[in-house]
């Protein structure tokens, strides 16, 4: 039905609008820098394709004073068309099919949502206005806790000014003609953080995202994410809102366990995608070879490393850079018939790509100019988080990939050669010597001995055993919890945090022997709903 000139604009919010884009379970976190289209297909790649409509994602956050003032940062950073958004396009215009280029492309890129940082709203307001023919949702962050945030008076450090917060998203709900959501982080105490969401909630935010970690939880400091928080919410905000629950999302498996534990309408993860982009699938249901998911002795496997990165260049050739992939041979698989091992990455790709294109549309043609593209400028960060367990051990594919810059292929080329024959060699290793690599997965007589001095649910040791695997498959970073980076050395205290400390330390021991020496944050987790004995819980770190 078309609406009348000057009638109200009608549009889904709330959870009407969330059942429109499919109820997802399961959404990619914006990262900045980081969540950028190439990125985001590749995520979405190991999914069914019924599955991967059903992923909701996020843009990387966009400052919206620069994104709405500056064209050219514009063009840089989103490319929805083969052209620059030069003007404000109008909503509901239809676009032409070869204009349409990447970010938020229907038939790959849906449901999207563009996330702003933000203090004004009439910045906010223009540069929303740019993006809404071409996402879901726009959303407002209130998360980011990095000093360039304190600096410029936005994100996580918005918290003690909810009526900008409230203007802002008021703002946009008034004026746009699509929804408007935001992600926030807890605050110092659970009623605290439950009148900040009814304030966003009552100012017309349509989603709330929920980082169940502090301000200051971040670096060395991030520790565990507090689920009971998320609950507490979901307990006492109207059944109809939409809740999205982030933090301690390291595999596949704790997706479920979140919903359970949370009650939560879906489940972000942020910087467990960012070290395995398969997260979200999980294991394939058949396994025909080894070539693409591999799986130990012990059963435990995923997807190699190598795989995963000929998938993503196959993303940047065919949608980036849109020139033809060079001709590959098949990845090593242990079936394969035996033969020498190569003395060169060359060995591996029948071709070598090409140096210089002309970039259809965009006539982009110099090496700085392509640099520029945000999916090859985040390729590097990317590689080295995929590839983090196996540059620890093959140093030159480390090398190789700090010496290589956005927009030169042919040195990603190289880096992917030495991949594929770094996993040849690990892969070969373990059909010799099998132990060698599945040792490290028990319970040794050292891991027990360093946890008897932290509780299990302060330590990364579980985590660690349950998340490792060989170095050649995709795997999550499991980042050391504050106490153990305190004694690894990774961080010192002021001396009024020793105090801090040192107090709380004393209060602590004081309650365990009252306790016969049960942890508080034992009970609580016990209280939460979650076992005693699950692994997944300590040191998993999101965003």
């Amino acid at each position: 039905m078309t609406e009348t000139q000057g009638a109200p604009r009608r549009k889904l919010t709330g959870r009407a609008f969330y059942e429109s884009i499919g109820s997802p379970k399961m959404v990619l976190a914006p990262m900045v820098d980081q969540s950028e289209f190439a990125w985001r297909l590749l995520t979405r790649s190991f999914m069914s394709p019924k599955d991967a409509k059903s992923l909701l994602a996020y843009s990387p956050m966009f400052h919206a004073r620069h994104f709405a003032g500056i064209a050219k940062f514009r063009s840089r950073h989103f490319q929805p068309m083969r052209f620059p958004l030069e003007s404000i396009p109008e909503y509901g215009s239809p676009n032409v099919a070869s204009d349409i280029y990447l970010d938020g492309r229907p038939d790959l890129d849906r449901p999207l949502m563009v996330q702003f940082c933000a203090n004004k709203p009439e910045e906010l307001l223009q540069a929303a206005k740019y993006v809404q023919p071409f996402c879901d949702a726009v959303d407002l962050n209130l998360g980011c806790p990095q000093g360039i945030a304190k600096k410029g008076h936005y994100g996580a450090f918005l918290q003690e000014d909810w009526d900008i917060v409230y203007d802002m998203i008021s703002e946009l709900d008034k004026n746009l003609d699509i929804p408007v959501t935001a992600k926030i982080r807890v605050l110092e105490t659970k009623e605290k953080t439950l009148a900040y969401a009814k304030k966003i909630l009552a100012a017309g935010a349509s989603i709330l995202a929920v980082h169940a970690r502090q301000r200051d939880q971040k670096g060395h400091k991030t520790g565990l994410a507090d689920w009971s928080l998320i609950r507490y919410l979901r307990e006492n905000l109207p059944p109809e809102t939409v809740l999205f629950a982030n933090g301690n999302i390291l595999r596949h498996e704790d997706i479920d366990r979140c919903l359970d534990a949370t009650g939560a309408d879906g489940v972000m993860s942020a910087e467990g995608n960012l070290y395995d982009p398969t997260i979200f699938a999980g294991r394939p249901s058949t396994l025909k070879n080894d070539r693409a998911y591999w799986q130990g002795r012990d059963g435990r496997g995923g997807y190699r490393m190598d795989f995963v990165f000929r998938r993503y260049m196959s993303i940047i050739y065919k949608y980036v850079l849109e020139i033809a992939e060079p001709k590959r041979k098949p990845l090593f698989s242990i079936s394969d018939p035996a033969r020498e091992t190569p003395d060169s990455g060359d060995d591996f790709a029948d071709e070598p790509p090409p140096n210089k294109r002309q970039k259809q549309g965009h006539g982009k043609s110099t090496k700085s100019e392509k640099s520029m593209d945000p999916n090859l400028v985040a390729l590097q960060a990317h590689l080295f988080r995929l590839l983090r367990p196996l540059v620890a051990v093959h140093t030159e594919v480390r090398d190789a990939l700090a010496r290589s810059r956005a927009g030169d292929i042919a040195a990603f080329e190289n880096v992917l050669n030495l991949t594929e024959r770094a996993v040849r060699e690990g892969l070969l290793d373990y059909q010799a010597n099998p132990d060698k690599y599945e040792d490290t997965q028990d319970n040794s007589n050292e891991a027990d001995t360093e946890e008897q001095n932290i509780t299990d649910h302060e330590s990364s040791l579980r985590a660690i055993r349950a998340c490792k695997r060989p170095w050649w498959v995709c795997q999550p970073y499991v980042r050391p919890l504050p106490q153990e980076a305190m004694e690894k050395g990774s961080i010192t205290l002021s001396k009024k945090e020793r105090k801090i400390l040192a107090e709380e330390e004393a209060s602590a021991s004081k309650l365990r022997s009252e306790t016969n020496a049960q942890s508080v944050r034992q009970e609580q987790d016990v209280k939460d709903g979650l076992e005693q004995g699950e692994t997944a819980a300590p040191a998993m770190i999101c965003g």
